[in-house]
């Protein structure tokens, strides 16, 4: 899934809560491969590592002593209806790879929680380079160099937009049209369920975004496959091109539905050189880099390279929608810790980023005169 330096870098010992018993897991694997999949090398018991980032699905590497391999699983503790779906997750990744080669091996999924608790998939490990904050020098990326890999992000993502579904299997994946109604009004219930009170857990209401969304959103566009994580942290690249995509990874909230809401929502997380100090350090990507477009910029490539015209009025509900349904996710994990689901003392900075989303969401708004 990452280089060697990047495995070791942001990998480390399961954590106490997050453990499983590895044995039963490397039996259960060798019983129950499926049968397209590489099976070669699993003999024995791997050595387990966690990876450290990320805040949803946990995610391990399996170490043989001659091949690397991913398990995924959810997060214990209480869970938004219909998250953390391991064979959703699993199955849109099997069914895709014939007609977007961009994603990783599946090698087996598990619905018998008497293995390790929890449902799971393993896939193959995707040799290559994950991007987190900084574009390493070492790379050998120029300005130009780093433009290409831009627009190779916006191409992929337009290329998965142009899945055709029934071929790949994948029209249940979707509730048909209507998907921008059903994210306003599905995500401002979640919001209100997570939210936090009191002096030390409370975060911000949201009402006044929520109204906005509900009286400013489109018609759906089209009804496409969407990734609906899609980030740079997301992305595998060739050590030997990194401005190419081996695989795209976190398939967890994909589904068939509206590609500018996807667009917008890979955007919440595209910082700015030029944005505010919280946001410039809040930044997870390298969307930074000189070479690098701006969200505007963003906006006209994948107009002008799709075909799609999107209206300056719809561009502000996607960017304000992708920004408040960022805010949800990071408060359904803030509610996780704030609850003691989790000690895992990295979420505690979910709350200011919470509050400081419905800031920036509501100072959005209110720039281009209330939408109107």
């Amino acid at each position: 899934m990452t280089t060697l330096d990047d495995v070791e870098a942001n990998a480390g010992a399961m954590r106490e809560e997050d453990a499983f018993d590895v044995a039963a897991v490397a039996q259960w694997l060798r019983e129950n491969a499926h049968p397209e999949a590489d099976t070669s090398a699993l003999d024995g018991t791997p050595e387990v590592r966690q990876f450290t980032g990320g805040a949803s699905n946990l995610t391990y590497l399996l170490r043989y002593p001659e091949r690397d391999l991913i398990l995924r699983r959810p997060p214990s503790g209480t869970k938004a209806k219909g998250a953390h779906d391991m064979r959703r997750e699993h199955d849109i990744q099997r069914a895709l790879a014939p007609h977007f080669p961009a994603v990783a091996p599946m090698v087996a999924f598990c619905d018998d929680e008497s293995v390790i608790g929890s449902d799971f998939y393993v896939m193959g490990r995707l040799d290559g380079i994950i991007l987190r904050q900084e574009i390493p020098p070492e790379m050998g990326l120029d300005e130009a160099g780093v433009r290409r890999l831009c627009e190779t992000a916006i191409d992929e993502l337009i290329a998965l937009h142009s899945v055709d579904v029934k071929a790949a299997g994948l029209e249940s994946f979707g509730k048909g049209e209507g998907y921008v109604r059903r994210q306003v009004e599905g995500w401002s219930a979640r919001y209100r369920k997570a939210r936090t009170h009191g002096e030390e857990h409370g975060t911000g209401s949201f009402e006044t975004v929520m109204a906005w969304l509900d009286e400013h959103q489109p018609r759906d566009v089209a009804n496409c496959l969407i990734h609906n994580d899609y980030r740079f942290d997301n992305f595998v690249l060739d050590k030997d091109d990194p401005t190419r995509i081996l695989g795209i990874l976190d398939w967890e909230m994909a589904t068939l539905g509206d590609p500018l809401m996807d667009l917008g929502g890979a955007l919440a997380y595209w910082v700015q050189a030029d944005d505010d100090e919280f946001m410039r350090g809040s930044r997870r990507q390298p969307t930074h880099t000189p070479g690098m477009m701006t969200r505007d910029e963003v906006w006209s490539y994948y107009a002008e390279k799709s075909g799609r015209t999107i209206d300056p009025k719809d561009q502000l509900f996607y960017e304000v929608f992708g920004l408040f349904r960022l805010a949800v996710i990071a408060q359904q994990i803030y509610y996780r810790y704030a609850n003691g689901q989790t000690h895992n003392p990295v979420f505690k900075q979910f709350r200011p980023m919470v509050n400081y989303l419905e800031w920036r969401c509501e100072k959005l708004i209110g720039a281009n005169g209330d939408g109107a």
